[in-house]
Order: structure tokens, then C-alpha cells, then sequence
């Protein structure tokens, strides 16, 4: 697709951003999902190489990086990396569609600064902290440790959302999806 555009969704954990893309997938066929490459290894028998990520060893992935591959990646912890590949997005726009992304804030500011106009990058953003804690609790899937550790991350990821074009406040998941659809019409038409 000579025209095909990307749409970046980045937020802190919890703040319905994955929600929001996966109803955006769901209810626009010229939209794709952009799939991301990764050391880490599968978890469980329910994730495929090639459709949840491109799963690599830290070998693969490091001279991929020295040849250029990528768009953005990154380092999360030690010998453990995540990135997008400029092949994912090439593949999605020669099957004419848009390519919609779901990446931390870091990820979605080098996509903005790495396609320009072709991508509208966009924050989603919770009320509070406080609330997105207790969307975390409720979701009863992280340990105490593990909530503290995301709350601290959360404060950091808050300080990028000025670097996005849209800060889009998810306070209520079905007002939040219809924004989502408006932004998406307006800058793919």
C-alpha cells in the first residue's frame, strides 16, 4: 500500500490499550496487526512464531540489528530484546492494509520519529494512577511485588505523553473505542 499508514497505540499496563487494538482489529478489515520480534522464549503451547511474535534467539536478533532491520527495538532487561521489524510493516502494507501497533511508549515515540506524517501516534491514558492500580488488582493476575514494580514503571511511562499527538483518556472503554474508530477514519481517509 504506497499510502498506508501506521497508528500507534502506547500506555502504561493496564490502561485498556491492548482492549482498544484488538477492538480496532476486529472491526476494520484494511487494518493489520503489527507483529514484534523477541528473545524471550514461547509461553505455553498457545503462542506461534510468526503470529503472536518472531521469536529469535539474542544471536539472531543482535545481527539483525548490525544489518539494519529493524525500526525501533530495544533491551527491556538483560539479554532480553523486543523490536519492530521493517519487513512486518512492509508486509502489511503489500497486503493493502494499514498497520495498527500495541508498544510501550519508547517504541512508539522512535516509530513516530522513524515514519513522520504516515503515523499518528497515540497515548492511552487512565484518570489516575490510582486507578490504573486498581485495574491491575482487579485484574488478579500480579503479585503485590509486581504491582509496585508497574506502578513505578507506570509514573515513568506517564512523563512521554507529550511526546504522542494524541493523548486519548480511556475512562470509559466504550466512548474510548469510538474515539479510537474516529481517530483512525479521520487519518486513513
Amino acid at each position: 500500500m504506497e499510502n498506508g499508514k501506521l497508528i500507534i497505540f502506547s500506555a502504561p499496563s493496564g490502561s485498556g490499550k491492548t482492549t482498544i487494538v484488538k477492538h480496532l482489529l476486529a472491526n476494520n478489515e484494511n487494518l493489520g496487526f503489527s507483529i514484534s520480534a523477541c528473545t524471550r522464549d514461547k509461553r505455553g503451547r498457545n503462542e506461534e512464531n510468526g503470529k503472536d511474535y518472531y521469536f529469535m534467539t539474542p544471536d539472531e536478533f543482535k545481527q539483525r540489528i548490525i544489518n539494519n532491520e529493524f525500526v525501533e527495538w530495544e533491551e527491556v532487561y538483560p539479554g532480553a530484546y523486543y523490536g519492530t521489524l521493517k519487513s512486518e510493516i512492509e508486509r502489511l502494507w503489500a497486503s493493502g492494509k494499514h498497520v495498527i501497533f500495541d508498544v510501550d511508549v519508547r517504541g512508539g515515540v522512535k516509530l513516530k520519529e522513524y515514519y513522520k506524517e504516515r503515523a499518528l501516534s497515540i497515548f492511552v491514558k487512565v484518570p489516575s494512577v490510582e486507578e490504573l492500580e486498581k485495574r491491575l488488582r482487579e485484574r488478579g493476575t500480579d503479585s503485590e511485588d509486581s504491582i509496585s514494580k508497574r506502578v513505578f514503571k507506570m509514573n515513568f511511562e506517564m512523563s512521554f505523553q507529550d511526546q504522542f499527538d494524541i493523548v486519548l483518556l480511556n475512562d470509559d472503554l466504550d466512548t474510548a473505542f469510538e474515539k479510537a474508530q474516529k481517530l483512525f477514519d479521520e487519518f486513513t481517509s
